[in-house]
């Protein structure tokens, strides 16, 4: 027994016609992957199978996750085996997670542009270990929005046709080797701002006012993970809490709602700027957001901080460069009382995030950004 025999198993049962009730074969295969014992996947590895909620899944699928990475289907990286809608082949593939976009992306279109982009972003890590018989995307041969998110969201893939599978050592070669592709991958997620210059000790201007760095409405925007990772700096390791990487993501997802399009990717050393989305050129109005975490209660050393960084980027970014002067924004972790005020007085909108949704001054309501 083994991967093998799991996948011809799948196949020979699985039936999306039959529904998801508890005496449906296929379904009780795939209910019965986290606790099988005769899969001997290489450690730390572990895997679930899928086969759909209330309707049954149109491409049934296997995770297999490395808990050092990711152990959630629905954000991160992790391996699947996704079988095509017509049972005849299984794809092997280095995946995004997909459902947590569903409510700032929906389902269709956009979602799918999305997760190409992040697709092509990542496979970037991985192409220079890319072995001869791996694809970008799978064919899973069905209309779905899940299985076009599914084929869009992967970085890599293979396939083995259901008929003609190898025999198990080289489907566990091959799983060893995309378990090594995921974790190359999820570094380079991790580390992607890092590689990329990023720091704010790393900030120069030179005479003519450069920083010495340099369809989708979130093709630009590729904030960090917002999870703890290891960085190191001057022959010593710091564990950084990415509180603040994830404010701009949540934040940048959500404006996308509000017709503006975010854009982090080479704005350094700025946290986030915005477009709205009818103003595709970029030629028009900019905001500038600067984002900080509100600590312990106290927007005091949170709104010094946005302040000062927001006059002198939009001083020597935009006035030195003879560009026109950006909107200001303070984004913040919670609300800054009586700072909001204090912040309009000076010309800088301030927007926090409210435990249920996003509120703001009267400047951002103005924008349409809150309301």
């Amino acid at each position: 027994m083994g991967i093998q025999d799991l996948l011809r198993e799948i196949a020979t049962t699985y039936d999306a016609t039959a529904g998801t009730k508890r005496d449906v074969k296929g379904q009780l295969v795939l209910r019965a992957v986290a606790k099988r014992s005769d899969l001997r996947l290489p450690p730390p590895l572990f895997a679930k199978g899928y086969g759909g909620q209330s309707t049954a899944a149109a491409t049934p699928w296997v995770g297999v996750f490395n808990p050092e990475v990711n152990s959630n289907a629905g954000k991160g990286l992790y391996l699947a085996y996704i079988f095509s809608a017509d049972l005849r082949q299984v794809w092997l593939t280095l995946q995004q997670g997909i459902t947590h976009l569903e409510d700032r992306l929906g389902r269709g279109g956009a979602r799918q542009e999305h997760l190409r982009r992040q697709a092509t972003r990542l496979r970037r890590a991985v192409a220079n270990r890319r072995r001869s018989g791996w694809v970008d995307e799978p064919e899973l041969r069905h209309e779905a929005d899940r299985p076009r998110a599914y084929e869009a969201a992967s970085v890599i893939a293979r396939s083995y046709k259901l008929s003609d599978l190898p025999v198990e050592s080289i489907l566990r070669e091959d799983l060893v080797y995309a378990a090594g592709l995921l974790k190359r991958a999820d570094l380079a997620d991790r580390l992607w701002w890092s590689e990329d210059g990023r720091s704010p000790l790393e900030v120069n201007y030179d005479p003519d006012g450069r920083v010495v760095n340099e369809g989708d409405p979130l093709a630009g925007f590729h904030p960090k993970d917002s999870s703890d990772y290891i960085a190191n700096i001057i022959a010593r390791q710091q564990v950084k809490k990415r509180h603040h990487e994830a404010l701009i993501e949540d934040f940048g997802l959500y404006v996308v709602t509000r017709g503006y399009i975010p854009t982090t990717r080479l704005t350094h050393p700025k946290d986030l700027v915005l477009h709205r989305q009818d103003n595709e050129s970029g030629n028009g109005d900019e905001w500038l957001v600067e984002a900080k975490v509100v600590r312990a209660g106290n927007p005091t050393e949170a709104v010094r901080q946005a302040v000062g960084q927001l006059y002198e980027y939009s001083h020597f970014l935009y006035h030195e460069r003879k560009r026109r002067d950006p909107h200001l924004i303070g984004l913040f972790s919670e609300n800054v009382g009586v700072y909001s005020g204090y912040l309009e007085r000076r010309g800088i909108a301030s927007i926090w995030y409210s435990g249920d949704g996003w509120d703001g001054s009267p400047m951002a309501a103005d924008w349409g950004m809150i309301g």
